[in-house]
């Protein structure tokens, strides 16, 4: 069962109000020795690790590194090692592999993994972003998707960029092979169009930010709804074992969300700092392009975009099942438990 809740503007709340309210709504998962209080100690809490990602991508994530709000809630008796996904396909690989029990994708790029038997959920929303377009260098005689027809575009499979392609290539009766795909990673494909070996990129906020301010390329076509939500993923066997530390996750998730929309700048420093890029770069890319202010729980306005992606899903080849397993992954992704406890504990 799915719930959508409305979220208010999140009023000003000091990082040390935040930090001292510690992380409320715990749950135990199976198997814990006790009822994860959130103080901390030996045999406290049901593991005694968490991986999980941070990504340029995702704000919330490196206010939740930077101000350390995890390591504190769990104290010393579990270590925290934080991994960076350089892109929703990465992320998708650590679930996979076991190399980390949450992280963080685009929508599209979880429905996918999870049509590909991918064993993860959807447990928080961290924002509703317009962080894909197409790219073309300064000068170029591109001016939409009607005119990529033979070209060398760069995209990153798997991850909400090439599906903004797709659905942009359909926008001008085009599919994807109708281009010359040059399936890079993200900073790849920003290199690659300023290098001349491709002709567009369908790229990637804060890189493609970055690209417009230092080497003058040109947003050619936007369309904020062919972006799909942010999700943060957890494997299932996480979920089920280990509840107690995703509550606290996802907890730390929603406060993290009423700090950086009551401390937009500072969150924009934050992603400067990590990506390596201008703070006026950093500052478009939160104030303009990402909407933090959106519900956590994943519910039915998450689901009608992945309904409205899982045609292409299902007819590009990519998913072995075809149209009847993205329905299943689709019918089976979210899990919204954690993410209600946190929204009504604020």
């Amino acid at each position: 069962m799915t719930h959508r809740i409305s979220r208010r503007t999140a009023t000003a709340l000091g990082l040390s109000a935040v930090a001292g309210m510690g992380l409320a709504a715990c749950v135990p998962g199976e198997g814990s020795e006790s009822t994860g209080s959130g103080a901390g100690g030996e045999g406290e809490w049901s593991t005694g690790t968490l991986t999980l990602d941070w990504a340029t991508y995702n704000p919330l994530s490196l206010v939740i590194r930077d101000q350390k709000l995890i390591e504190t809630a769990l104290g010393d008796s579990v270590t925290v090692e934080w991994v960076q996904s350089a892109g929703s396909n990465k992320a998708n690989e650590f679930l996979r592999s076991g190399s980390a029990d949450i992280a963080s994708t685009a929508g599209s790029a979880a429905l996918l993994a999870r049509a590909n038997s991918s064993p993860i959920k959807v447990i928080d929303i961290y924002s509703q972003p317009e962080w894909s377009a197409l790219v073309v260098g300064e000068g170029s005689d591109i001016t939409g998707p009607a005119d990529l027809a033979g070209r060398a575009v760069a995209a990153t499979p798997g991850t909400d960029p090439y599906f903004f392609l797709v659905q942009a290539l359909a926008e001008a009766d085009l599919s994807i092979a109708d281009v010359e795909l040059q399936p890079l990673q993200h900073a790849d494909g920003r290199s690659a169009l300023e290098g001349g070996s491709v002709e567009a990129w369908s790229g990637l906020d804060p890189i493609m930010a970055a690209a417009e301010v230092e080497s003058g390329a040109q947003l050619v076509y936007r369309n904020v709804d062919f972006n799909t939500y942010g999700f943060l993923n957890a494997t299932e066997d996480f979920i089920e074992n280990h509840a107690d530390v995703a509550q606290v996750v996802v907890d730390a998730y929603e406060q993290a969300r009423t700090w950086a929309l009551a401390n937009l700048e500072e969150t924009a420093q934050l992603l400067a700092d990590a990506a390596g890029i201008d703070l006026a770069v950093a500052s478009t890319v939160i104030t303009e392009r990402s909407n933090l202010d959106v519900s956590g729980v994943p519910g039915e306005d998450q689901l009608a975009v992945l309904e409205a992606i899982s045609p292409m899903l299902s007819d590009s080849g990519d998913v072995q099942g075809g149209a009847e397993a993205v329905e299943k992954a689709r019918a089976e992704i979210i899990h919204d438990a954690f993410a209600l406890a946190a929204v009504e504990a604020q």
